[in-house]
C-alpha cells in the first residue's frame, strides 16, 4: 500500500491518498469477464437509468437484513462498476460494527468517518491503481456510539457535501436485524438497494427489514440476489 499526500498551491495539506489492491474476492476488479461481473453491470444500468439528477451525485445505502449476505462485496463491485464508467464515485464504510471494505480493497482503516464525523477531521480517501475515479472511505476506529454518530445532522451535511462533488456514492451499512444504522443512513441517503443471499435469507428476515425502511424517507431501489 502505498500513501500520497495531496497539497494546495500554498503548501498546506488538504487530503491524503492511500492505493490499496483489491481483495481476490471482488470479481469486478479480478474476473471481469466472469457471470457475476455481467451481473453487476446490469444492476449498474438499471441504477444509472433511475438516475434522478444529473447535476447531483446519486446516494444509495447498500442494505441486508442479516450479516453474511454479500452486502459489501456487493458494494464494492458496484462501486467499481460506477468507475469503470469514468464516473466519480464514492464508496463509504459505514459498518462501524464490522467494518471491512478495508480488508476487500487492500488498505488501512483510518482515520475515517468515525474520525469525519466525531472530530470534523478530513479522512484518508483510498483508490485503486487502475480506478482514478473511485475513492473509498473506511469507517475508522469503532466507536461505542455508532447509531448517535450515523443519526447525526453531521452526516447530513457530510452527504449534502458528497452530492457536489461526485455522480454516484453508495454507503455499506450493518445488518438491520441487529442494529438501526442503516435505518437511519438510509433515512439521511434517501435512497437504498436491497441485498439478499440465496438460499440464506429468511422472508421473515426480507420482511422484517422493509418494513422498517418503510418508517424512513428512504425509496427502496431494488433487491438483489446474491449467490456466493
Amino acid at each position: 500500500m502505498k500513501v500520497a499526500r495531496v497539497y494546495t498551491p500554498n503548501g498546506s495539506l488538504t487530503k491524503s491518498i492511500s492505493f490499496g489492491t483489491p481483495d481476490i474476492s471482488i470479481a469486478m476488479a479480478n474476473d471481469p469477464r466472469s457471470d457475476r461481473c455481467e451481473e453487476i453491470r446490469r444492476l449498474r444500468t438499471e441504477l444509472m437509468l433511475r438516475r434522478e439528477s444529473h447535476d447531483r451525485a446519486e446516494v444509495i445505502s447498500i442494505v441486508s437484513a442479516k450479516p453474511q449476505e454479500g452486502r459489501s462485496n456487493v458494494a464494492a463491485e458496484l462501486a467499481i462498476g460506477f468507475a469503470q464508467t469514468g464516473a466519480r464515485t464514492l464508496l463509504v464504510d459505514a459498518d462501524m460494527r464490522n467494518p471491512t471494505q478495508h480488508q476487500l480493497f487492500g488498505t488501512h482503516d483510518g482515520p475515517g468517518l468515525k474520525q469525519l464525523l466525531e472530530d470534523g477531521h478530513e479522512p484518508v480517501l483510498h483508490q485503486l491503481q487502475h480506478f482514478p475515479t473511485l475513492e473509498v472511505i473506511t469507517a475508522g476506529d469503532t466507536p461505542t456510539h455508532a447509531l448517535e454518530l450515523l443519526s447525526s445532522y453531521t452526516l447530513l451535511r457530510q452527504i449534502e457535501r458528497w452530492r457536489e462533488s461526485y455522480q454516484f456514492v453508495l454507503i455499506d451499512t450493518p445488518a438491520v436485524s441487529r442494529w438501526s444504522d442503516a435505518v437511519a443512513i438510509s433515512d439521511a441517503a434517501g435512497r437504498a438497494l436491497v441485498v439478499t443471499r440465496g438460499g440464506h435469507t429468511r422472508f421473515t428476515d426480507l420482511r422484517g427489514l422493509l418494513r422498517r425502511l418503510a418508517a424512513t424517507r428512504c425509496r427502496v431501489m431494488g433487491a438483489v440476489v446474491n449467490y456466493f
